[in-house]
């Protein structure tokens, strides 16, 4: 996998639409947060179908795309009761098993959101799907695509306005990565 080319393109697509992006993540997070996190899964879909489209059309992010994928409601709302609850399971246990369950759920159902947006999929059928995508060829690709996801969310996740810049270029790179696992090919590559 080319991280270099992953990196720079999300780098250039994020950069030449900024401001609709930023605008998107302001919207998402101020939603998420209002609804104490429950709209928060089903408005990072939009958000990630929003990139997605950028990536492979050019076409310009719109925030009313953020509200897109609202019909993803109920599933993504019973699939994080499930995974907060096992987290929370987790944690209780003791502090590592809580951290493992994190950590698992992060590796394995990084692209399930694309993949419900993308292909039409399920959650459980995402899930699989994911799954099978991390670990398919080079697991270390994988692991390094989660640390920079992760790695990138962080650094803007600790200061508020640094997080309206990372996570839209957090979700560029993971677009582009799910575009190379899927087969998609993107104007840019082109």
């Amino acid at each position: 996998m080319d991280f270099k080319w992953h990196i720079e393109t999300a780098w250039k697509l994020t950069f030449s639409n900024i401001v609709p992006l930023i605008l998107m993540t302001l919207v998402m997070i101020l939603v998420s947060g209002f609804t104490f996190g429950i709209l928060g899964p089903v408005t990072m879909a939009g958000y990630l179908q929003s990139v997605l489209s950028m990536l492979r059309e050019s076409r310009e992010p719109k925030i009313q795309d953020v509200f897109s994928q609202m019909h993803l409601f109920f599933p993504l709302l019973g699939f994080g009761v499930l995974v907060l609850i096992a987290i929370i399971i987790g944690f209780l246990v003791l502090f590592l098993p809580g951290l493992l369950i994190v950590v698992a759920m992060t590796f394995c159902c990084l692209y399930v959101l694309p993949l419900m947006t993308d292909k039409g999929l399920g959650v459980m059928d995402a899930v699989k799907e994911s799954y099978r995508m991390a670990v398919k060829d080079q697991i270390l690709d994988h692991v390094v695509v989660v640390v920079l996801y992760m790695g990138i969310m962080a650094l803007g996740g600790s200061v508020f306005i640094g997080f309206l810049i990372t996570c839209p270029l957090a979700s560029v790179f993971l677009a582009s990565v799910y575009n190379e696992k899927t087969g998609a090919i993107p104007e840019i590559r082109r």
